[in-house]
């Protein structure tokens, strides 16, 4: 199965300027954990839940920064043909839960690890990625 057959197509974004609160109603409107920022079409980054709490929340900065300040900029991204296995794969490798989909590096969509779990309904690969994921929290704690 591809990715673009699971992904969920033209996320919602943020622009670079936009704020963090600006991230975090998007967040809370569209019932996700991640928004990507874009300008241009193109992926600069992504702003995640986690993103806010530790970088803002924990930090005490102001929910009228930009986003782009707290923001992770390595973002890994998906095509929408690669396999769901092979998004899956890397997934594990980076340890995160959301891919953005980039063709022609223009964002296209989005795959979360719920997507893949859902869609595909391939639980023991779902579940055996979120081990893999998992793994780095494990070890730091």
């Amino acid at each position: 199965m591809k990715i673009r057959d699971v992904m969920t197509p033209n996320p919602r974004t943020v622009s670079p300027d936009d704020t963090i609160q600006t991230a975090a109603r998007i967040m809370q409107a569209e019932d996700t954990g991640a928004v990507p920022v874009v300008s241009n079409g193109q992926v600069l980054a992504v702003v995640t839940d986690r993103d806010i709490v530790v970088r803002v929340v924990a930090e005490g900065v102001s929910p009228d920064s930009r986003v782009l300040d707290i923001a992770t900029i390595d973002v890994i991204c998906a095509s929408p043909e690669m396999s769901t296995r092979e998004a899956s794969e890397l997934m594990s490798e980076h340890q995160i839960r959301r891919l953005p989909v980039v063709e022609n590096d223009m964002l296209v969509g989005i795959v979360s690890l719920g997507d893949l779990a859902v869609k595909e309904n391939k639980d023991s690969r779902s579940g055996d990625t979120l081990e893999k994921i998992s793994e780095g929290v494990k070890e730091k704690v």
